[in-house]
């Protein structure tokens, strides 16, 4: 017996809604089109709902092992559900952190005993993230690596990058960079402007990301790597990987929701749920992120979900923990305030949040087609609601979103066939 999703919208190759059946069976995508057969199978009433690929969120920190009070595999995957998202990809910087192939392992089987979302792990670039020296880059794609990375950290030894590209390139790795470095970022809390300024707070300048991205295209060029940047922020990085993109470097980058959102001007007081690594930056680096992300020159969008526990975050904003959550209110902040207000298309963001990320790393997911897999997520346009941290999965309440009106909820995720979450208030699927 197969499962139906009956009389949803689903959008066509040109990016208009059409009413689709979606036939579901051995958890991948039977058959999609008007009015199909339904005898012999369950249905779900999807009327009125847009039917999307599962999204994919290639930038989250679910903090296990070793950050348990902060977020586990089990509730950062069961947010990333109720955001709608069916894969996602775990950044290393764990304790002990996934620098050797046993611990990756490890993470891959954990989530597939209590992951609500398929769980796709980063590994370290350097032994304990210490950048110094490389970890063992065969051995841990074999365990299962996504990718490399030292996230959290920037490489701050080029001739170790280099080394790290070198290596990355004859395996067909991805090496993705936090871009940072150290000596210009300081002891930094916030973006290097006037919010700084007015609360007497170190700030970060742009150009701490910048310089490292423009070292790390100059090695791409030199090594042949498949390069990638995490959370682009500056402007002047924007600028950098358009270039790069120009001369034909193989480089991608990806943007997270609250660098398309905020800016520094809008933090309303020294709150460290406003407090983000890279900052919150000026309006001019906004707006140079949405030019990007339009014309291409960023590829996707991803959330950096950034769990942190409720006594970390009440410190004040010098001495907090960076970071903000974002699996849950990822999609209907960008439907709010992307699409509504006419920024961009619908069809933009979803690809945005589906099949861009997992062109950039090669991956089968965020595609509604026969054969795919069944990862689907059905939102609601028109539910509209105010963001409650109290009613997350996620352990971590860390938002600047909190209270903030919003439209366009996901009300039922499916992984695999395999539904992961349903708004009680609509579906009781069983």
């Amino acid at each position: 017996m197969g499962l139906v999703i009956r009389g949803g919208w689903v959008l066509d190759e040109r990016g208009h809604p059409r009413r689709r059946d979606v036939l579901i069976d051995g958890g991948r995508i039977a058959a999609l089109g008007p009015r199909l057969p339904d005898a012999g199978h369950d249905v779900v009433d999807a009327s009125g709902l847009l039917v999307l690929p599962g999204l994919v969120d290639l930038h989250v920190h679910l903090r296990e092992p070793g950050f348990e009070a902060k977020e586990t595999i089990a509730t950062g995957t069961q947010a990333a559900a109720r955001g709608g998202f069916t894969t996602v990809a775990c950044m290393p910087n764990t304790r002990p952190p996934l620098d050797r192939p046993e611990l990756v392992r490890w993470v891959r089987a954990k989530a597939e005993r209590e992951g609500a979302a398929r769980v796709l792990p980063f590994a370290c670039i350097t032994r304990e993230q210490a950048g110094r020296e490389l970890a063992d880059f065969r051995a841990l794609r074999d365990a299962g690596a996504l990718a490399v990375t030292d996230d959290g950290r920037g490489v701050q030894n080029a001739a170790v990058m280099r080394a790290a590209m070198r290596e990355a390139a004859q395996l067909g790795l991805v090496v993705a960079a936090h871009c940072e470095d150290e000596a210009l970022a300081g002891a930094g809390a916030v973006h290097d402007g006037a919010f700084a300024r007015r609360f007497g707070l170190p700030g970060i300048p742009g150009s701490a990301e910048a310089v490292q991205v423009a070292r790390d295209i100059a090695l791409t060029m030199e090594t042949g790597c498949r390069y990638h940047v995490l959370h682009l922020s500056a402007k002047e990085s924007v600028a950098f990987v358009r270039q790069a993109k120009a001369l034909g470097v193989p480089v991608t980058a990806e943007v997270t929701p609250h660098h398309l959102l905020l800016c520094d001007a809008d933090i309303p007081a020294p709150d460290a749920n406003w407090k983000m690594n890279p900052p919150l930056r000026s309006r001019e680096d906004r707006e140079a992120l949405i030019e990007g992300l339009l014309d291409g020159t960023i590829d996707f969008i991803a959330t950096d979900h950034a769990p942190h526990t409720a006594e970390e975050k009440a410190r004040d904003m010098a001495a907090a923990p960076f970071g903000i959550v974002g699996l849950e209110t990822a999609f209907p902040l960008l439907y709010t305030h992307l699409v509504e207000t006419g920024i961009c298309t619908l069809q933009q963001l979803v690809d945005w949040l589906t099949v861009k990320p997992a062109q950039a790393f090669g991956l089968p997911y965020g595609r509604l087609a026969v054969g795919a897999a069944a990862d689907l997520t059905l939102v609601d346009l028109e539910a509209e609601r105010a963001v409650d941290p109290a009613a997350f999965a996620s352990k971590g309440r860390n938002t600047p979103f909190a209270g903030w009106r919003l439209k366009g909820w996901p009300v039922l995720t499916m992984l695999e066939g395999r539904v992961t979450w349903q708004d009680p208030a609509r579906f009781a699927l069983t």
